[in-house]
């Protein structure tokens, strides 16, 4: 695909070259109408002396010297006028140059504003692409994976950081590991002490239960054994 910026900016660059060469163009013409006018002034010149002194002659009665003179006023004159026709169409080609070269110049500014207008357009259109192809997922999938993974990660490494941190301080307390040890074994002893106890007193209860109730050979096997010493 064509990058718009560099056929425009080529474009323009083309257009000021062309803008040079005219430029060259109209100066040389102009100094070639320069160097005319100068020839026709001294051809004009030149007619003008000898018509003066073809008027010098005559008026010494010189008829021949006033004809010889008024010859050459006569070749200067066809010069000048021969002049004045390059003259005349030297001018309108200055004007073509010069029309052409304003003309020119006009447009180069017009190209290079809209150069602008067009490179700005082609780059807000492209960035918004961009957005646009983010937002879609087009492009934009694989980077918000890569936060994700970023974000699962740290969330990682402060958990770590706050099981190291419990365990420092567990361990920063001297003995303390032996002490709930103790305090566990302690704890273990006074509920099996209790579970003793209980049944114990299950026993004891249950023993008394059965000798509560006393019969008559029960009182007559003890008087026996009273007589008996036993």
């Amino acid at each position: 695909m064509e990058d718009p910026e560099k056929i425009m900016t080529q474009a323009v660059e083309d257009m000021q070259g062309d803008l040079v060469k005219v430029r060259q163009s109209y100066a040389e013409v102009t100094a070639t109408q320069r160097r005319l006018l100068k020839q026709k002034e001294a051809a004009d010149a030149l007619a003008q002396d000898w018509y003066t002194r073809a008027q010098l002659a005559l008026q010494k009665g010189n008829d021949e010297l006033a004809k010889e003179a008024l010859t050459r006023r006569q070749q200067q004159v066809d010069v000048s006028d021969g002049l004045q026709s390059q003259i005349d169409v030297q001018a309108s080609s200055i004007d073509q140059l010069y029309n052409g070269m304003q003309a020119l110049e006009s447009k180069i500014m017009e190209a290079k504003s809209k150069k602008d207008q067009l490179v700005a357009r082609t780059r807000t259109a492209e960035s918004t692409k961009k957005v646009n192809d983010m937002m879609s997922g087009i492009t934009g999938n694989t980077s918000m994976d890569a936060f994700d993974r970023m974000e699962q990660k740290v969330e990682s490494l402060e958990a770590a950081a706050e099981v190291s941190a419990e365990m420092g301080n567990i361990n920063a307390l001297p003995g303390s590991t032996d002490i709930e040890k103790e305090f566990k074994m302690l704890e273990a002893s006074s509920a099996v002490d209790d579970e003793l106890k209980k049944m114990k007193g299950m026993l004891s209860g249950s023993s008394d239960k059965k000798a509560a109730p006393k019969t008559a050979v029960d009182d007559e096997l003890e008087k026996l054994k009273r007589e008996a010493g036993l």
